[in-house]
C-alpha cells in the first residue's frame, strides 16, 4: 500500500510545500545562472524512469553554454560556471526536480535516474531498478554517491527496489540530509 498510494502523496504533498517555500531562493538561483552567461537557466536531460519509460529531468544549469565548443581546450571542471559549483556543492541544481515529483516522473527516494543509452547495456535483473518511480537521493548515494562503482550502485539500487518501505525512505532522507551538509564524494559530473 504505502509502495502505490501513500509514498506518491507523500511525494506530490511535501514537492508542493518544498517549491513554495523554495520559490524566492530558486528565482534567486535563477537570476544568477542568467546574470553570470546569458545562457539558459534550466538543464534538461533525457533519463529512463519507472516501466523504462524516457522523460526529462530538470536541474539548474552549472555548465558553460558552449561547453561542446570548449571541450577540446578546458577540462572538465573548468567548463562549470561559478554559480554551478556553489548549486552543487549545495545539491541546489536538483531543486527543479520538484517539477519531476509534481508529474509523478520521480520520486525523494528511489534509484537515480540514468541516460537511455545505459540500459541498453543493462540485464533484466538490472533493469529491475525501474520497477519504481527514480529518486533525487537513494540508497546508493547514502552509502558512497561518487565513491562506489557503477555495478554496487546497480545492486543497491535493487536492494531499494526488493525492500522499499516508509521506514528506510525515511532513513534515507535524513542520511540524504547528512550528506549534503557532510559535503563529501561530490564529483562534477556530465550533468547540466
Amino acid at each position: 500500500m504505502y509502495k502505490h498510494f501513500f509514498k506518491r502523496v507523500f511525494d506530490f504533498v511535501l514537492a508542493l510545500i518544498l517549491l513554495i517555500i523554495a520559490a524566492i531562493p530558486m528565482i534567486i538561483v535563477a537570476i544568477c545562472i542568467k546574470v553570470e552567461d546569458g545562457g539558459p537557466v534550466i538543464y534538461k536531460s533525457k533519463r529512463v524512469g519507472k516501466n523504462c519509460k524516457v522523460f526529462n529531468t530538470y536541474k539548474f544549469r552549472s555548465m558553460k553554454v558552449n561547453r561542446e565548443e570548449l571541450k577540446s581546450n578546458m577540462t572538465h571542471e573548468q567548463m562549470v560556471t561559478k554559480v554551478g559549483k556553489f548549486i552543487r556543492k549545495t545539491s541546489i541544481d536538483e531543486l527543479p526536480q520538484l517539477f519531476n515529483i509534481l508529474r509523478g516522473q520521480m520520486s525523494f527516494i528511489g534509484p537515480r535516474p540514468w541516460i537511455p543509452e545505459y540500459y541498453e547495456w543493462f540485464t533484466d535483473e538490472q533493469k529491475r531498478r525501474s520497477d519504481v518511480l527514480p529518486g533525487i537521493s537513494g540508497l546508493a548515494q547514502v552509502k558512497g554517491r561518487n565513491g562506489i562503482n557503477i555495478f554496487k550502485k546497480i545492486e543497491y539500487d535493487i536492494y531499494y527496489v526488493d525492500h522499499i518501505s516508509l521506514w528506510l525512505d525515511i532513513k534515507l532522507v535524513f542520511k540524504t540530509i547528512y550528506q549534503v551538509f557532510k559535503e563529501t564524494d561530490a564529483e562534477i559530473s556530465e550533468q547540466g
